[in-house]
């Protein structure tokens, strides 16, 4: 038996939910790398398109034409020999993403889910999720910490 809606949402409000998600999809990769370069600088002192590819188990020639969309979108700077940089919007973003990923790993958590999972599972939501939801998970952890 195929479960199907009884009625469809509004065709405007339906094609807004989809661009929504679309929209997503296309920031993730952004989010993901720039919160990847903050981290290594952070812990290594510097971040390099070799350590990028291995960290997110991508080819350095993904990495490389990555880098430079970043780069003509304002999020990073590469300097010959040296590595790569966020500028300061690069760093607003990793700092969100940052802060995003962790909201739902331990709203994950607090339901349950074991941190090994929650962290996995929160790589792929932290981007879909709305500020609006972003903000009910920290009112809901806020009032289980009291």
């Amino acid at each position: 038996m195929k479960n199907t809606p009884e009625t469809l949402p509004n065709q405007q409000a339906q094609a807004a939910r989809f661009q929504q998600a679309r929209d997503a999809r296309s920031a993730a990769t952004a989010q993901d790398y720039v919160e990847l370069i903050s981290d290594l600088i952070a812990t290594e002192g510097e971040a390099r398109s070799v350590d990028v590819a291995k960290r997110l188990g991508v080819s350095h020639a993904t990495v490389v034409k990555t880098i430079n969309r970043l780069q003509k979108e304002g999020l990073i700077n590469t300097k010959p020999y040296r590595g790569i940089f966020l500028t300061p919007t690069g760093e607003d973003l990793a700092a969100e993403s940052r802060h995003r990923h962790q909201v739902v790993a331990k709203l994950l958590m607090a339901l349950g889910v074991d941190e090994e999972n929650a962290q996995v599972d929160a790589e792929g939501m932290e981007h879909h999720i709305s500020a609006v939801t972003l903000a009910a998970f920290e009112a809901f952890l806020a009032r289980e910490k009291q």
